[in-house]
């Protein structure tokens, strides 16, 4: 790691020249065994080549037409500035790209792309991990089902999963799973590498297991040892076990593993450009919480879609009832207690953030950067790949946040 900080243009994976040559060079290489996919510089590279480093399953797109999406685009973008929430500076949109770390960046304007722009090793055909930007395609999928009356949101867990009786999750119903209202032992703290959170990837195995490591070595496995702490439905607390529980879910309702209800439920009837990595454990289990690649233009339509109550490529793709649903929003009550200052009046329902507002905006949202942000009256999706040196959103919410609303607001002027 080099001994003074680096912004985003002298980290610049390209620049940092990691994995270059005919061999790499020993000081460019980079490895799974180091864990340097999941080490600033170093994945500022690997987010754009994560099945490089761990193992991955297609999503297919099937054989179909792709939904092409209009290109119209502005030049008047990279100049609309706005003031960041923590410090009031002000900053240009272009501006913000560098601050933010962004890998790429597109918007969506009424269905037309009026912007796009790759940066670092990120281009159009390039998967990204999308981290927990997956927890709203799989809510979305959970949703599908509800809509469908193959699930009842108010069933406790051990009724749905009988592997997680006895588990903190036996008592909670779908919709607190699935609205993350559940009371569970289990801390996001992605610098503690003794949290929930570090517990699950050394089941997923998505880092390397510490020496003498005798925990659960899949998904399946770890699930069920997490503890109830507190009563459920109080109030929201994030954590990516949620997700792994309704990913569980999702295939074991359809007999089929979770990269294959995502592929034919959504990325083949959307008419996406490219196949998409789903990170798996060793059971071959898609890592629901985190583990999408795919490239921006899909994570766009998926936006597109969600912005126009389910209709995308031509058709209706996600029951409007599910859209509605999503967008209705959770309840701002249970919200307000877990302190997010830059999302005041927000909710979270159905794996989906409501960020509060009069505008109606809801968004998918991914450690390090990754979002897709939707904006129903304004007509306008942004969708962003990152690789911010801090995981979580707090660290980059005050200058992407208001970017995100600027351009959406210019782009309402016309």
């Amino acid at each position: 790691m080099p001994d003074k900080i680096l912004d985003a243009h002298s980290s610049d994976p390209v620049a940092m020249g990691w994995m270059q040559g005919f061999p790499p060079p020993d000081a460019k290489r980079l490895t799974w065994e180091r864990a340097d996919h999941m080490r600033f510089p170093m994945h500022r590279h690997a987010f754009s080549h994560m099945r490089e480093f761990l193992p991955t399953v297609r999503v297919s797109r099937g054989y179909g037409p792709v939904w092409e999406l209009p290109v119209a685009l502005r030049d008047d973008i990279d100049a609309v500035s706005f003031k960041a929430l923590d410090d009031g500076r002000e900053l240009t949109w272009q501006q913000s790209l560098a601050v933010n770390f962004s890998d790429a960046v597109l918007v969506l304007h009424k269905g037309t792309i009026v912007y796009e722009r790759y940066l670092g090793v990120t281009r159009r055909d390039t998967p990204h991990i999308a981290f927990s930007v997956t927890k709203s395609f799989v809510g979305t999928l959970a949703e599908m089902l509800i809509t469908e009356g193959k699930l009842d949101p108010a069933a406790p867990m051990a009724e749905l999963i009988p592997e997680l009786q006895g588990s903190g999750f036996a008592d909670a119903t779908l919709r607190e799973v699935l609205d993350m209202t559940t009371a569970l032992e289990f801390s996001e703290e992605y610098t503690d590498p003794n949290s929930g959170i570090g517990a699950m990837s050394n089941a997923l195995g998505l880092t390397p297991r510490a020496p003498g490591y005798a925990g659960p070595r899949d998904v399946y496995a770890f699930l069920p040892t997490i503890r109830k702490n507190g009563e459920h439905g109080e109030r929201f607390t994030y954590r990516t076990c949620n997700t792994e529980v309704l990913g569980w879910l999702v295939s074991r309702t359809e007999g089929k593993r979770l990269d294959q209800v995502l592929s034919e439920r959504i990325w083949q009837p959307l008419g996406m450009e490219q196949d998409a990595d789903f990170l798996i454990d060793s059971t071959g289990m898609p890592f629901a919480g985190g583990g999408l690649n795919p490239v921006l233009r899909d994570m766009a339509r998926f936006g597109e879609a969600m912005r126009c109550d389910g209709q995308g490529n031509g058709g209706q793709v996600i029951a409007a009832p599910t859209v509605a649903a999503i967008k209705a929003g959770g309840r701002a009550e249970a919200f307000a207690p877990a302190g997010y200052a830059w999302i005041p009046g927000g909710s979270y329902n159905s794996q989906w953030w409501a960020m509060g507002g009069n505008h109606g905006v809801f968004s998918a949202r991914g450690i390090h950067g990754q979002a897709i942000w939707i904006d129903p009256v304004a007509e306008v999706v942004i969708v962003r790949f990152g690789s911010h040196p801090t995981a979580a959103n707090g660290a980059f919410d005050p200058t992407s946040l208001p970017a995100y609303r600027a351009v959406a607001d210019h782009l309402m002027k016309g």
